[in-house]
């Protein structure tokens, strides 16, 4: 087993007012498979029954000690976060992890419970936009970004809305085994593999925005023709609106500009096919409409801060 394809154990931690979906999401996508190095266990401050929310209860068979196990923490959102904090016990057990090299991962009102340790003062994070008032209020050093479908601060993570427990789990497993792990991953849930865009998007306005799925289409009409030039009048022309509407609008949406989206867009191709193909630099640098390996070279240093061929090796160690 190559290094990028260690064992990773995984503990889901639920507190009381668990939100199902939160709770669901890292359980099934990091579950045990022959594809998936990772061992999962879902605790809480004590074993046994532990009253979620929605309707539903949890019994799980570990307590705290799960957390000196696992390499990745999960803290799924839970009832109330606003009023009160977590037991001591699970404050300390989290920073306790945090101490010993685990990552923390929240998601959506779970980030108050990482706040509560500490762990979140002066770095950016998020959580869900009902939410993000009062998770600044209540802990004013953390630094609260309302946009983004998640934060990746190291050892500490987070992010908005249920769903976007997805984007963050599919973000960790990219980090972990590469692209086409997590793209694989993102068909099984039948899931968009990346989702651009921040949580804004779903934010309750009193003026529709009727060209987002237009957006959407053109945004998927271009991930099939990378290999082609793409330029901001083409985009534009497809999406049916000006070039200045279209990037003013496609910022808005996306947090970045057409051809920054674009460029993004080429390099997660050229990682997949670093991943899954013998291609040469040069040929993939074609494949993905970047023209010469020293441009592709370029770029994959500029966003990713690695060379393809240190990246290729990365992914293909022990293999």
């Amino acid at each position: 087993m190559p290094a990028s394809r260690r064992l990773h154990r995984v503990a889901v931690l639920v507190l009381e007012g668990a939100k199902p979906l939160d709770v669901g999401i890292p359980a099934q996508v990091f579950t045990t498979r022959a594809s998936m190095p990772y061992e999962v266990r879902v605790c809480g401050a004590t074993p046994g029954l532990v009253t979620g929310g929605d309707g539903l209860a949890y019994h799980v068979a570990h307590g705290l000690d799960a957390l000196e196990w696992a390499d990745i923490v999960f803290v799924p959102g839970y009832r109330f976060p606003d009023r009160e904090d977590p037991p001591q016990a699970v404050v300390d057990a989290l920073v306790a992890a945090h101490d010993r090299g685990a990552r923390l991962a929240a998601i959506s009102t779970g980030a108050f419970a990482l706040a509560a340790t500490g762990l979140l003062d002066d770095r950016r994070a998020t959580t869900h936009w009902h939410y993000t008032r009062a998770l600044m209020a209540k802990h004013p050093r953390v630094q609260v970004d309302e946009n983004v479908l998640f934060v990746d601060e190291g050892s500490v993570l987070t992010s908005a809305g249920a769903a976007s427990g997805i984007d963050l789990c599919l973000h960790i497993l990219r980090g972990d085994l590469g692209v086409a792990a997590s793209n694989h991953a993102a068909r099984r849930l039948v899931a968009a593999p990346y989702r651009s865009g921040g949580q804004a998007q779903y934010v309750p306005r009193s003026v529709p925005e009727p060209l987002g799925e237009r957006f959407t289409a053109t945004r998927e009409w271009a991930l099939h023709r990378l290999d082609e030039a793409l330029t901001l009048d083409l985009l534009a022309r497809q999406a049916g609106v000006s070039p200045r509407t279209f990037s003013r609008r496609f910022v808005e949406e996306t947090g970045y500009t057409p051809m920054q989206w674009v460029m993004r867009a080429r390099i997660d191709l050229a990682r997949e096919l670093l991943e899954r193909s013998q291609r040469s630099v040069e040929q993939i640098a074609a494949d993905v409409g970047l023209g010469t390996g020293a441009n592709l070279r370029l770029h994959f240093q500029r966003i990713l801060g690695t060379t393809p061929s240190e990246y290729r090796r990365t992914f293909t160690r022990g293999e």
